[in-house]
């Protein structure tokens, strides 16, 4: 098997003590979190640490918990205003060595575990990788900047008229034109 390049953020699991935690901490340079921001599609991380420990689990597995700490700034969705978003999050992953059958449903899609914290046991524990998993997962879907909020937009092809909210709901127009001659519906004794 290769040999990989040494590294702080990677442990290599038969290295690891059985009787103690192995404690870590993460702080990448402005460098890497500048890369990182870029991998994400993101506008830029202004800190970033993730501090904590693995232990073992069993007698063959091993467990990591950490704390993730970072700024991050994405574009508004709305305006695309710079929007600063603190992330502070718990973060758990269970390194098996076992990992539990995973079923084929009908279609040929494979069913995941319903346990989001495993993965498999390698050779080594790359925190690092944790850590830039766990910022991806946390990152706000549709950050928005104070008070910005997203006015009727209309879209449509060129030379098409644009559909509205009012053209999605076809009835409202028929309650409009039944108010307008003056019935109130087929309750109202008039048939």
């Amino acid at each position: 098997m290769p040999q990989s390049t040494p590294s702080p953020t990677r442990f290599v699991v038969a290295d690891l003590p059985v009787k103690r935690p192995t404690s870590f901490s993460v702080q990448p340079s402005a460098a890497d979190r500048a890369a990182l921001a870029e991998a994400l599609g993101i506008t830029a991380i202004r800190k970033l640490r993730f501090d904590g420990e693995i232990r073992p689990e069993g007698s063959r597995d091993w467990r990591l918990e950490g704390k993730l700490g970072a700024t991050v700034e994405q574009p508004c969705v709305v305006t695309l205003a710079p929007v600063a978003t603190r992330i502070d999050t718990p973060v758990i992953r269970r390194f098996l060595r076992d990992m539990p059958d995973l079923s084929e449903d009908d279609e040929g899609e494979i069913e995941m575990p319903e346990d989001e914290s495993i993965d498999p046991l390698g050779r080594e524990i790359d925190v690092a990788l944790v850590m830039q998993e766990a910022l991806a997962l946390n990152l706000p879907l549709y950050p928005r900047a104070a008070g910005a909020e997203l006015e009727t937009a209309v879209f449509s092809e060129p030379g098409v008229a644009p559909m509205r909210d009012e053209d999605a709901k076809p009835f409202a127009g028929l309650a409009e034109l039944r108010d307008k001659l003056g019935g109130s519906g087929p309750d109202d004794g008039s048939a």
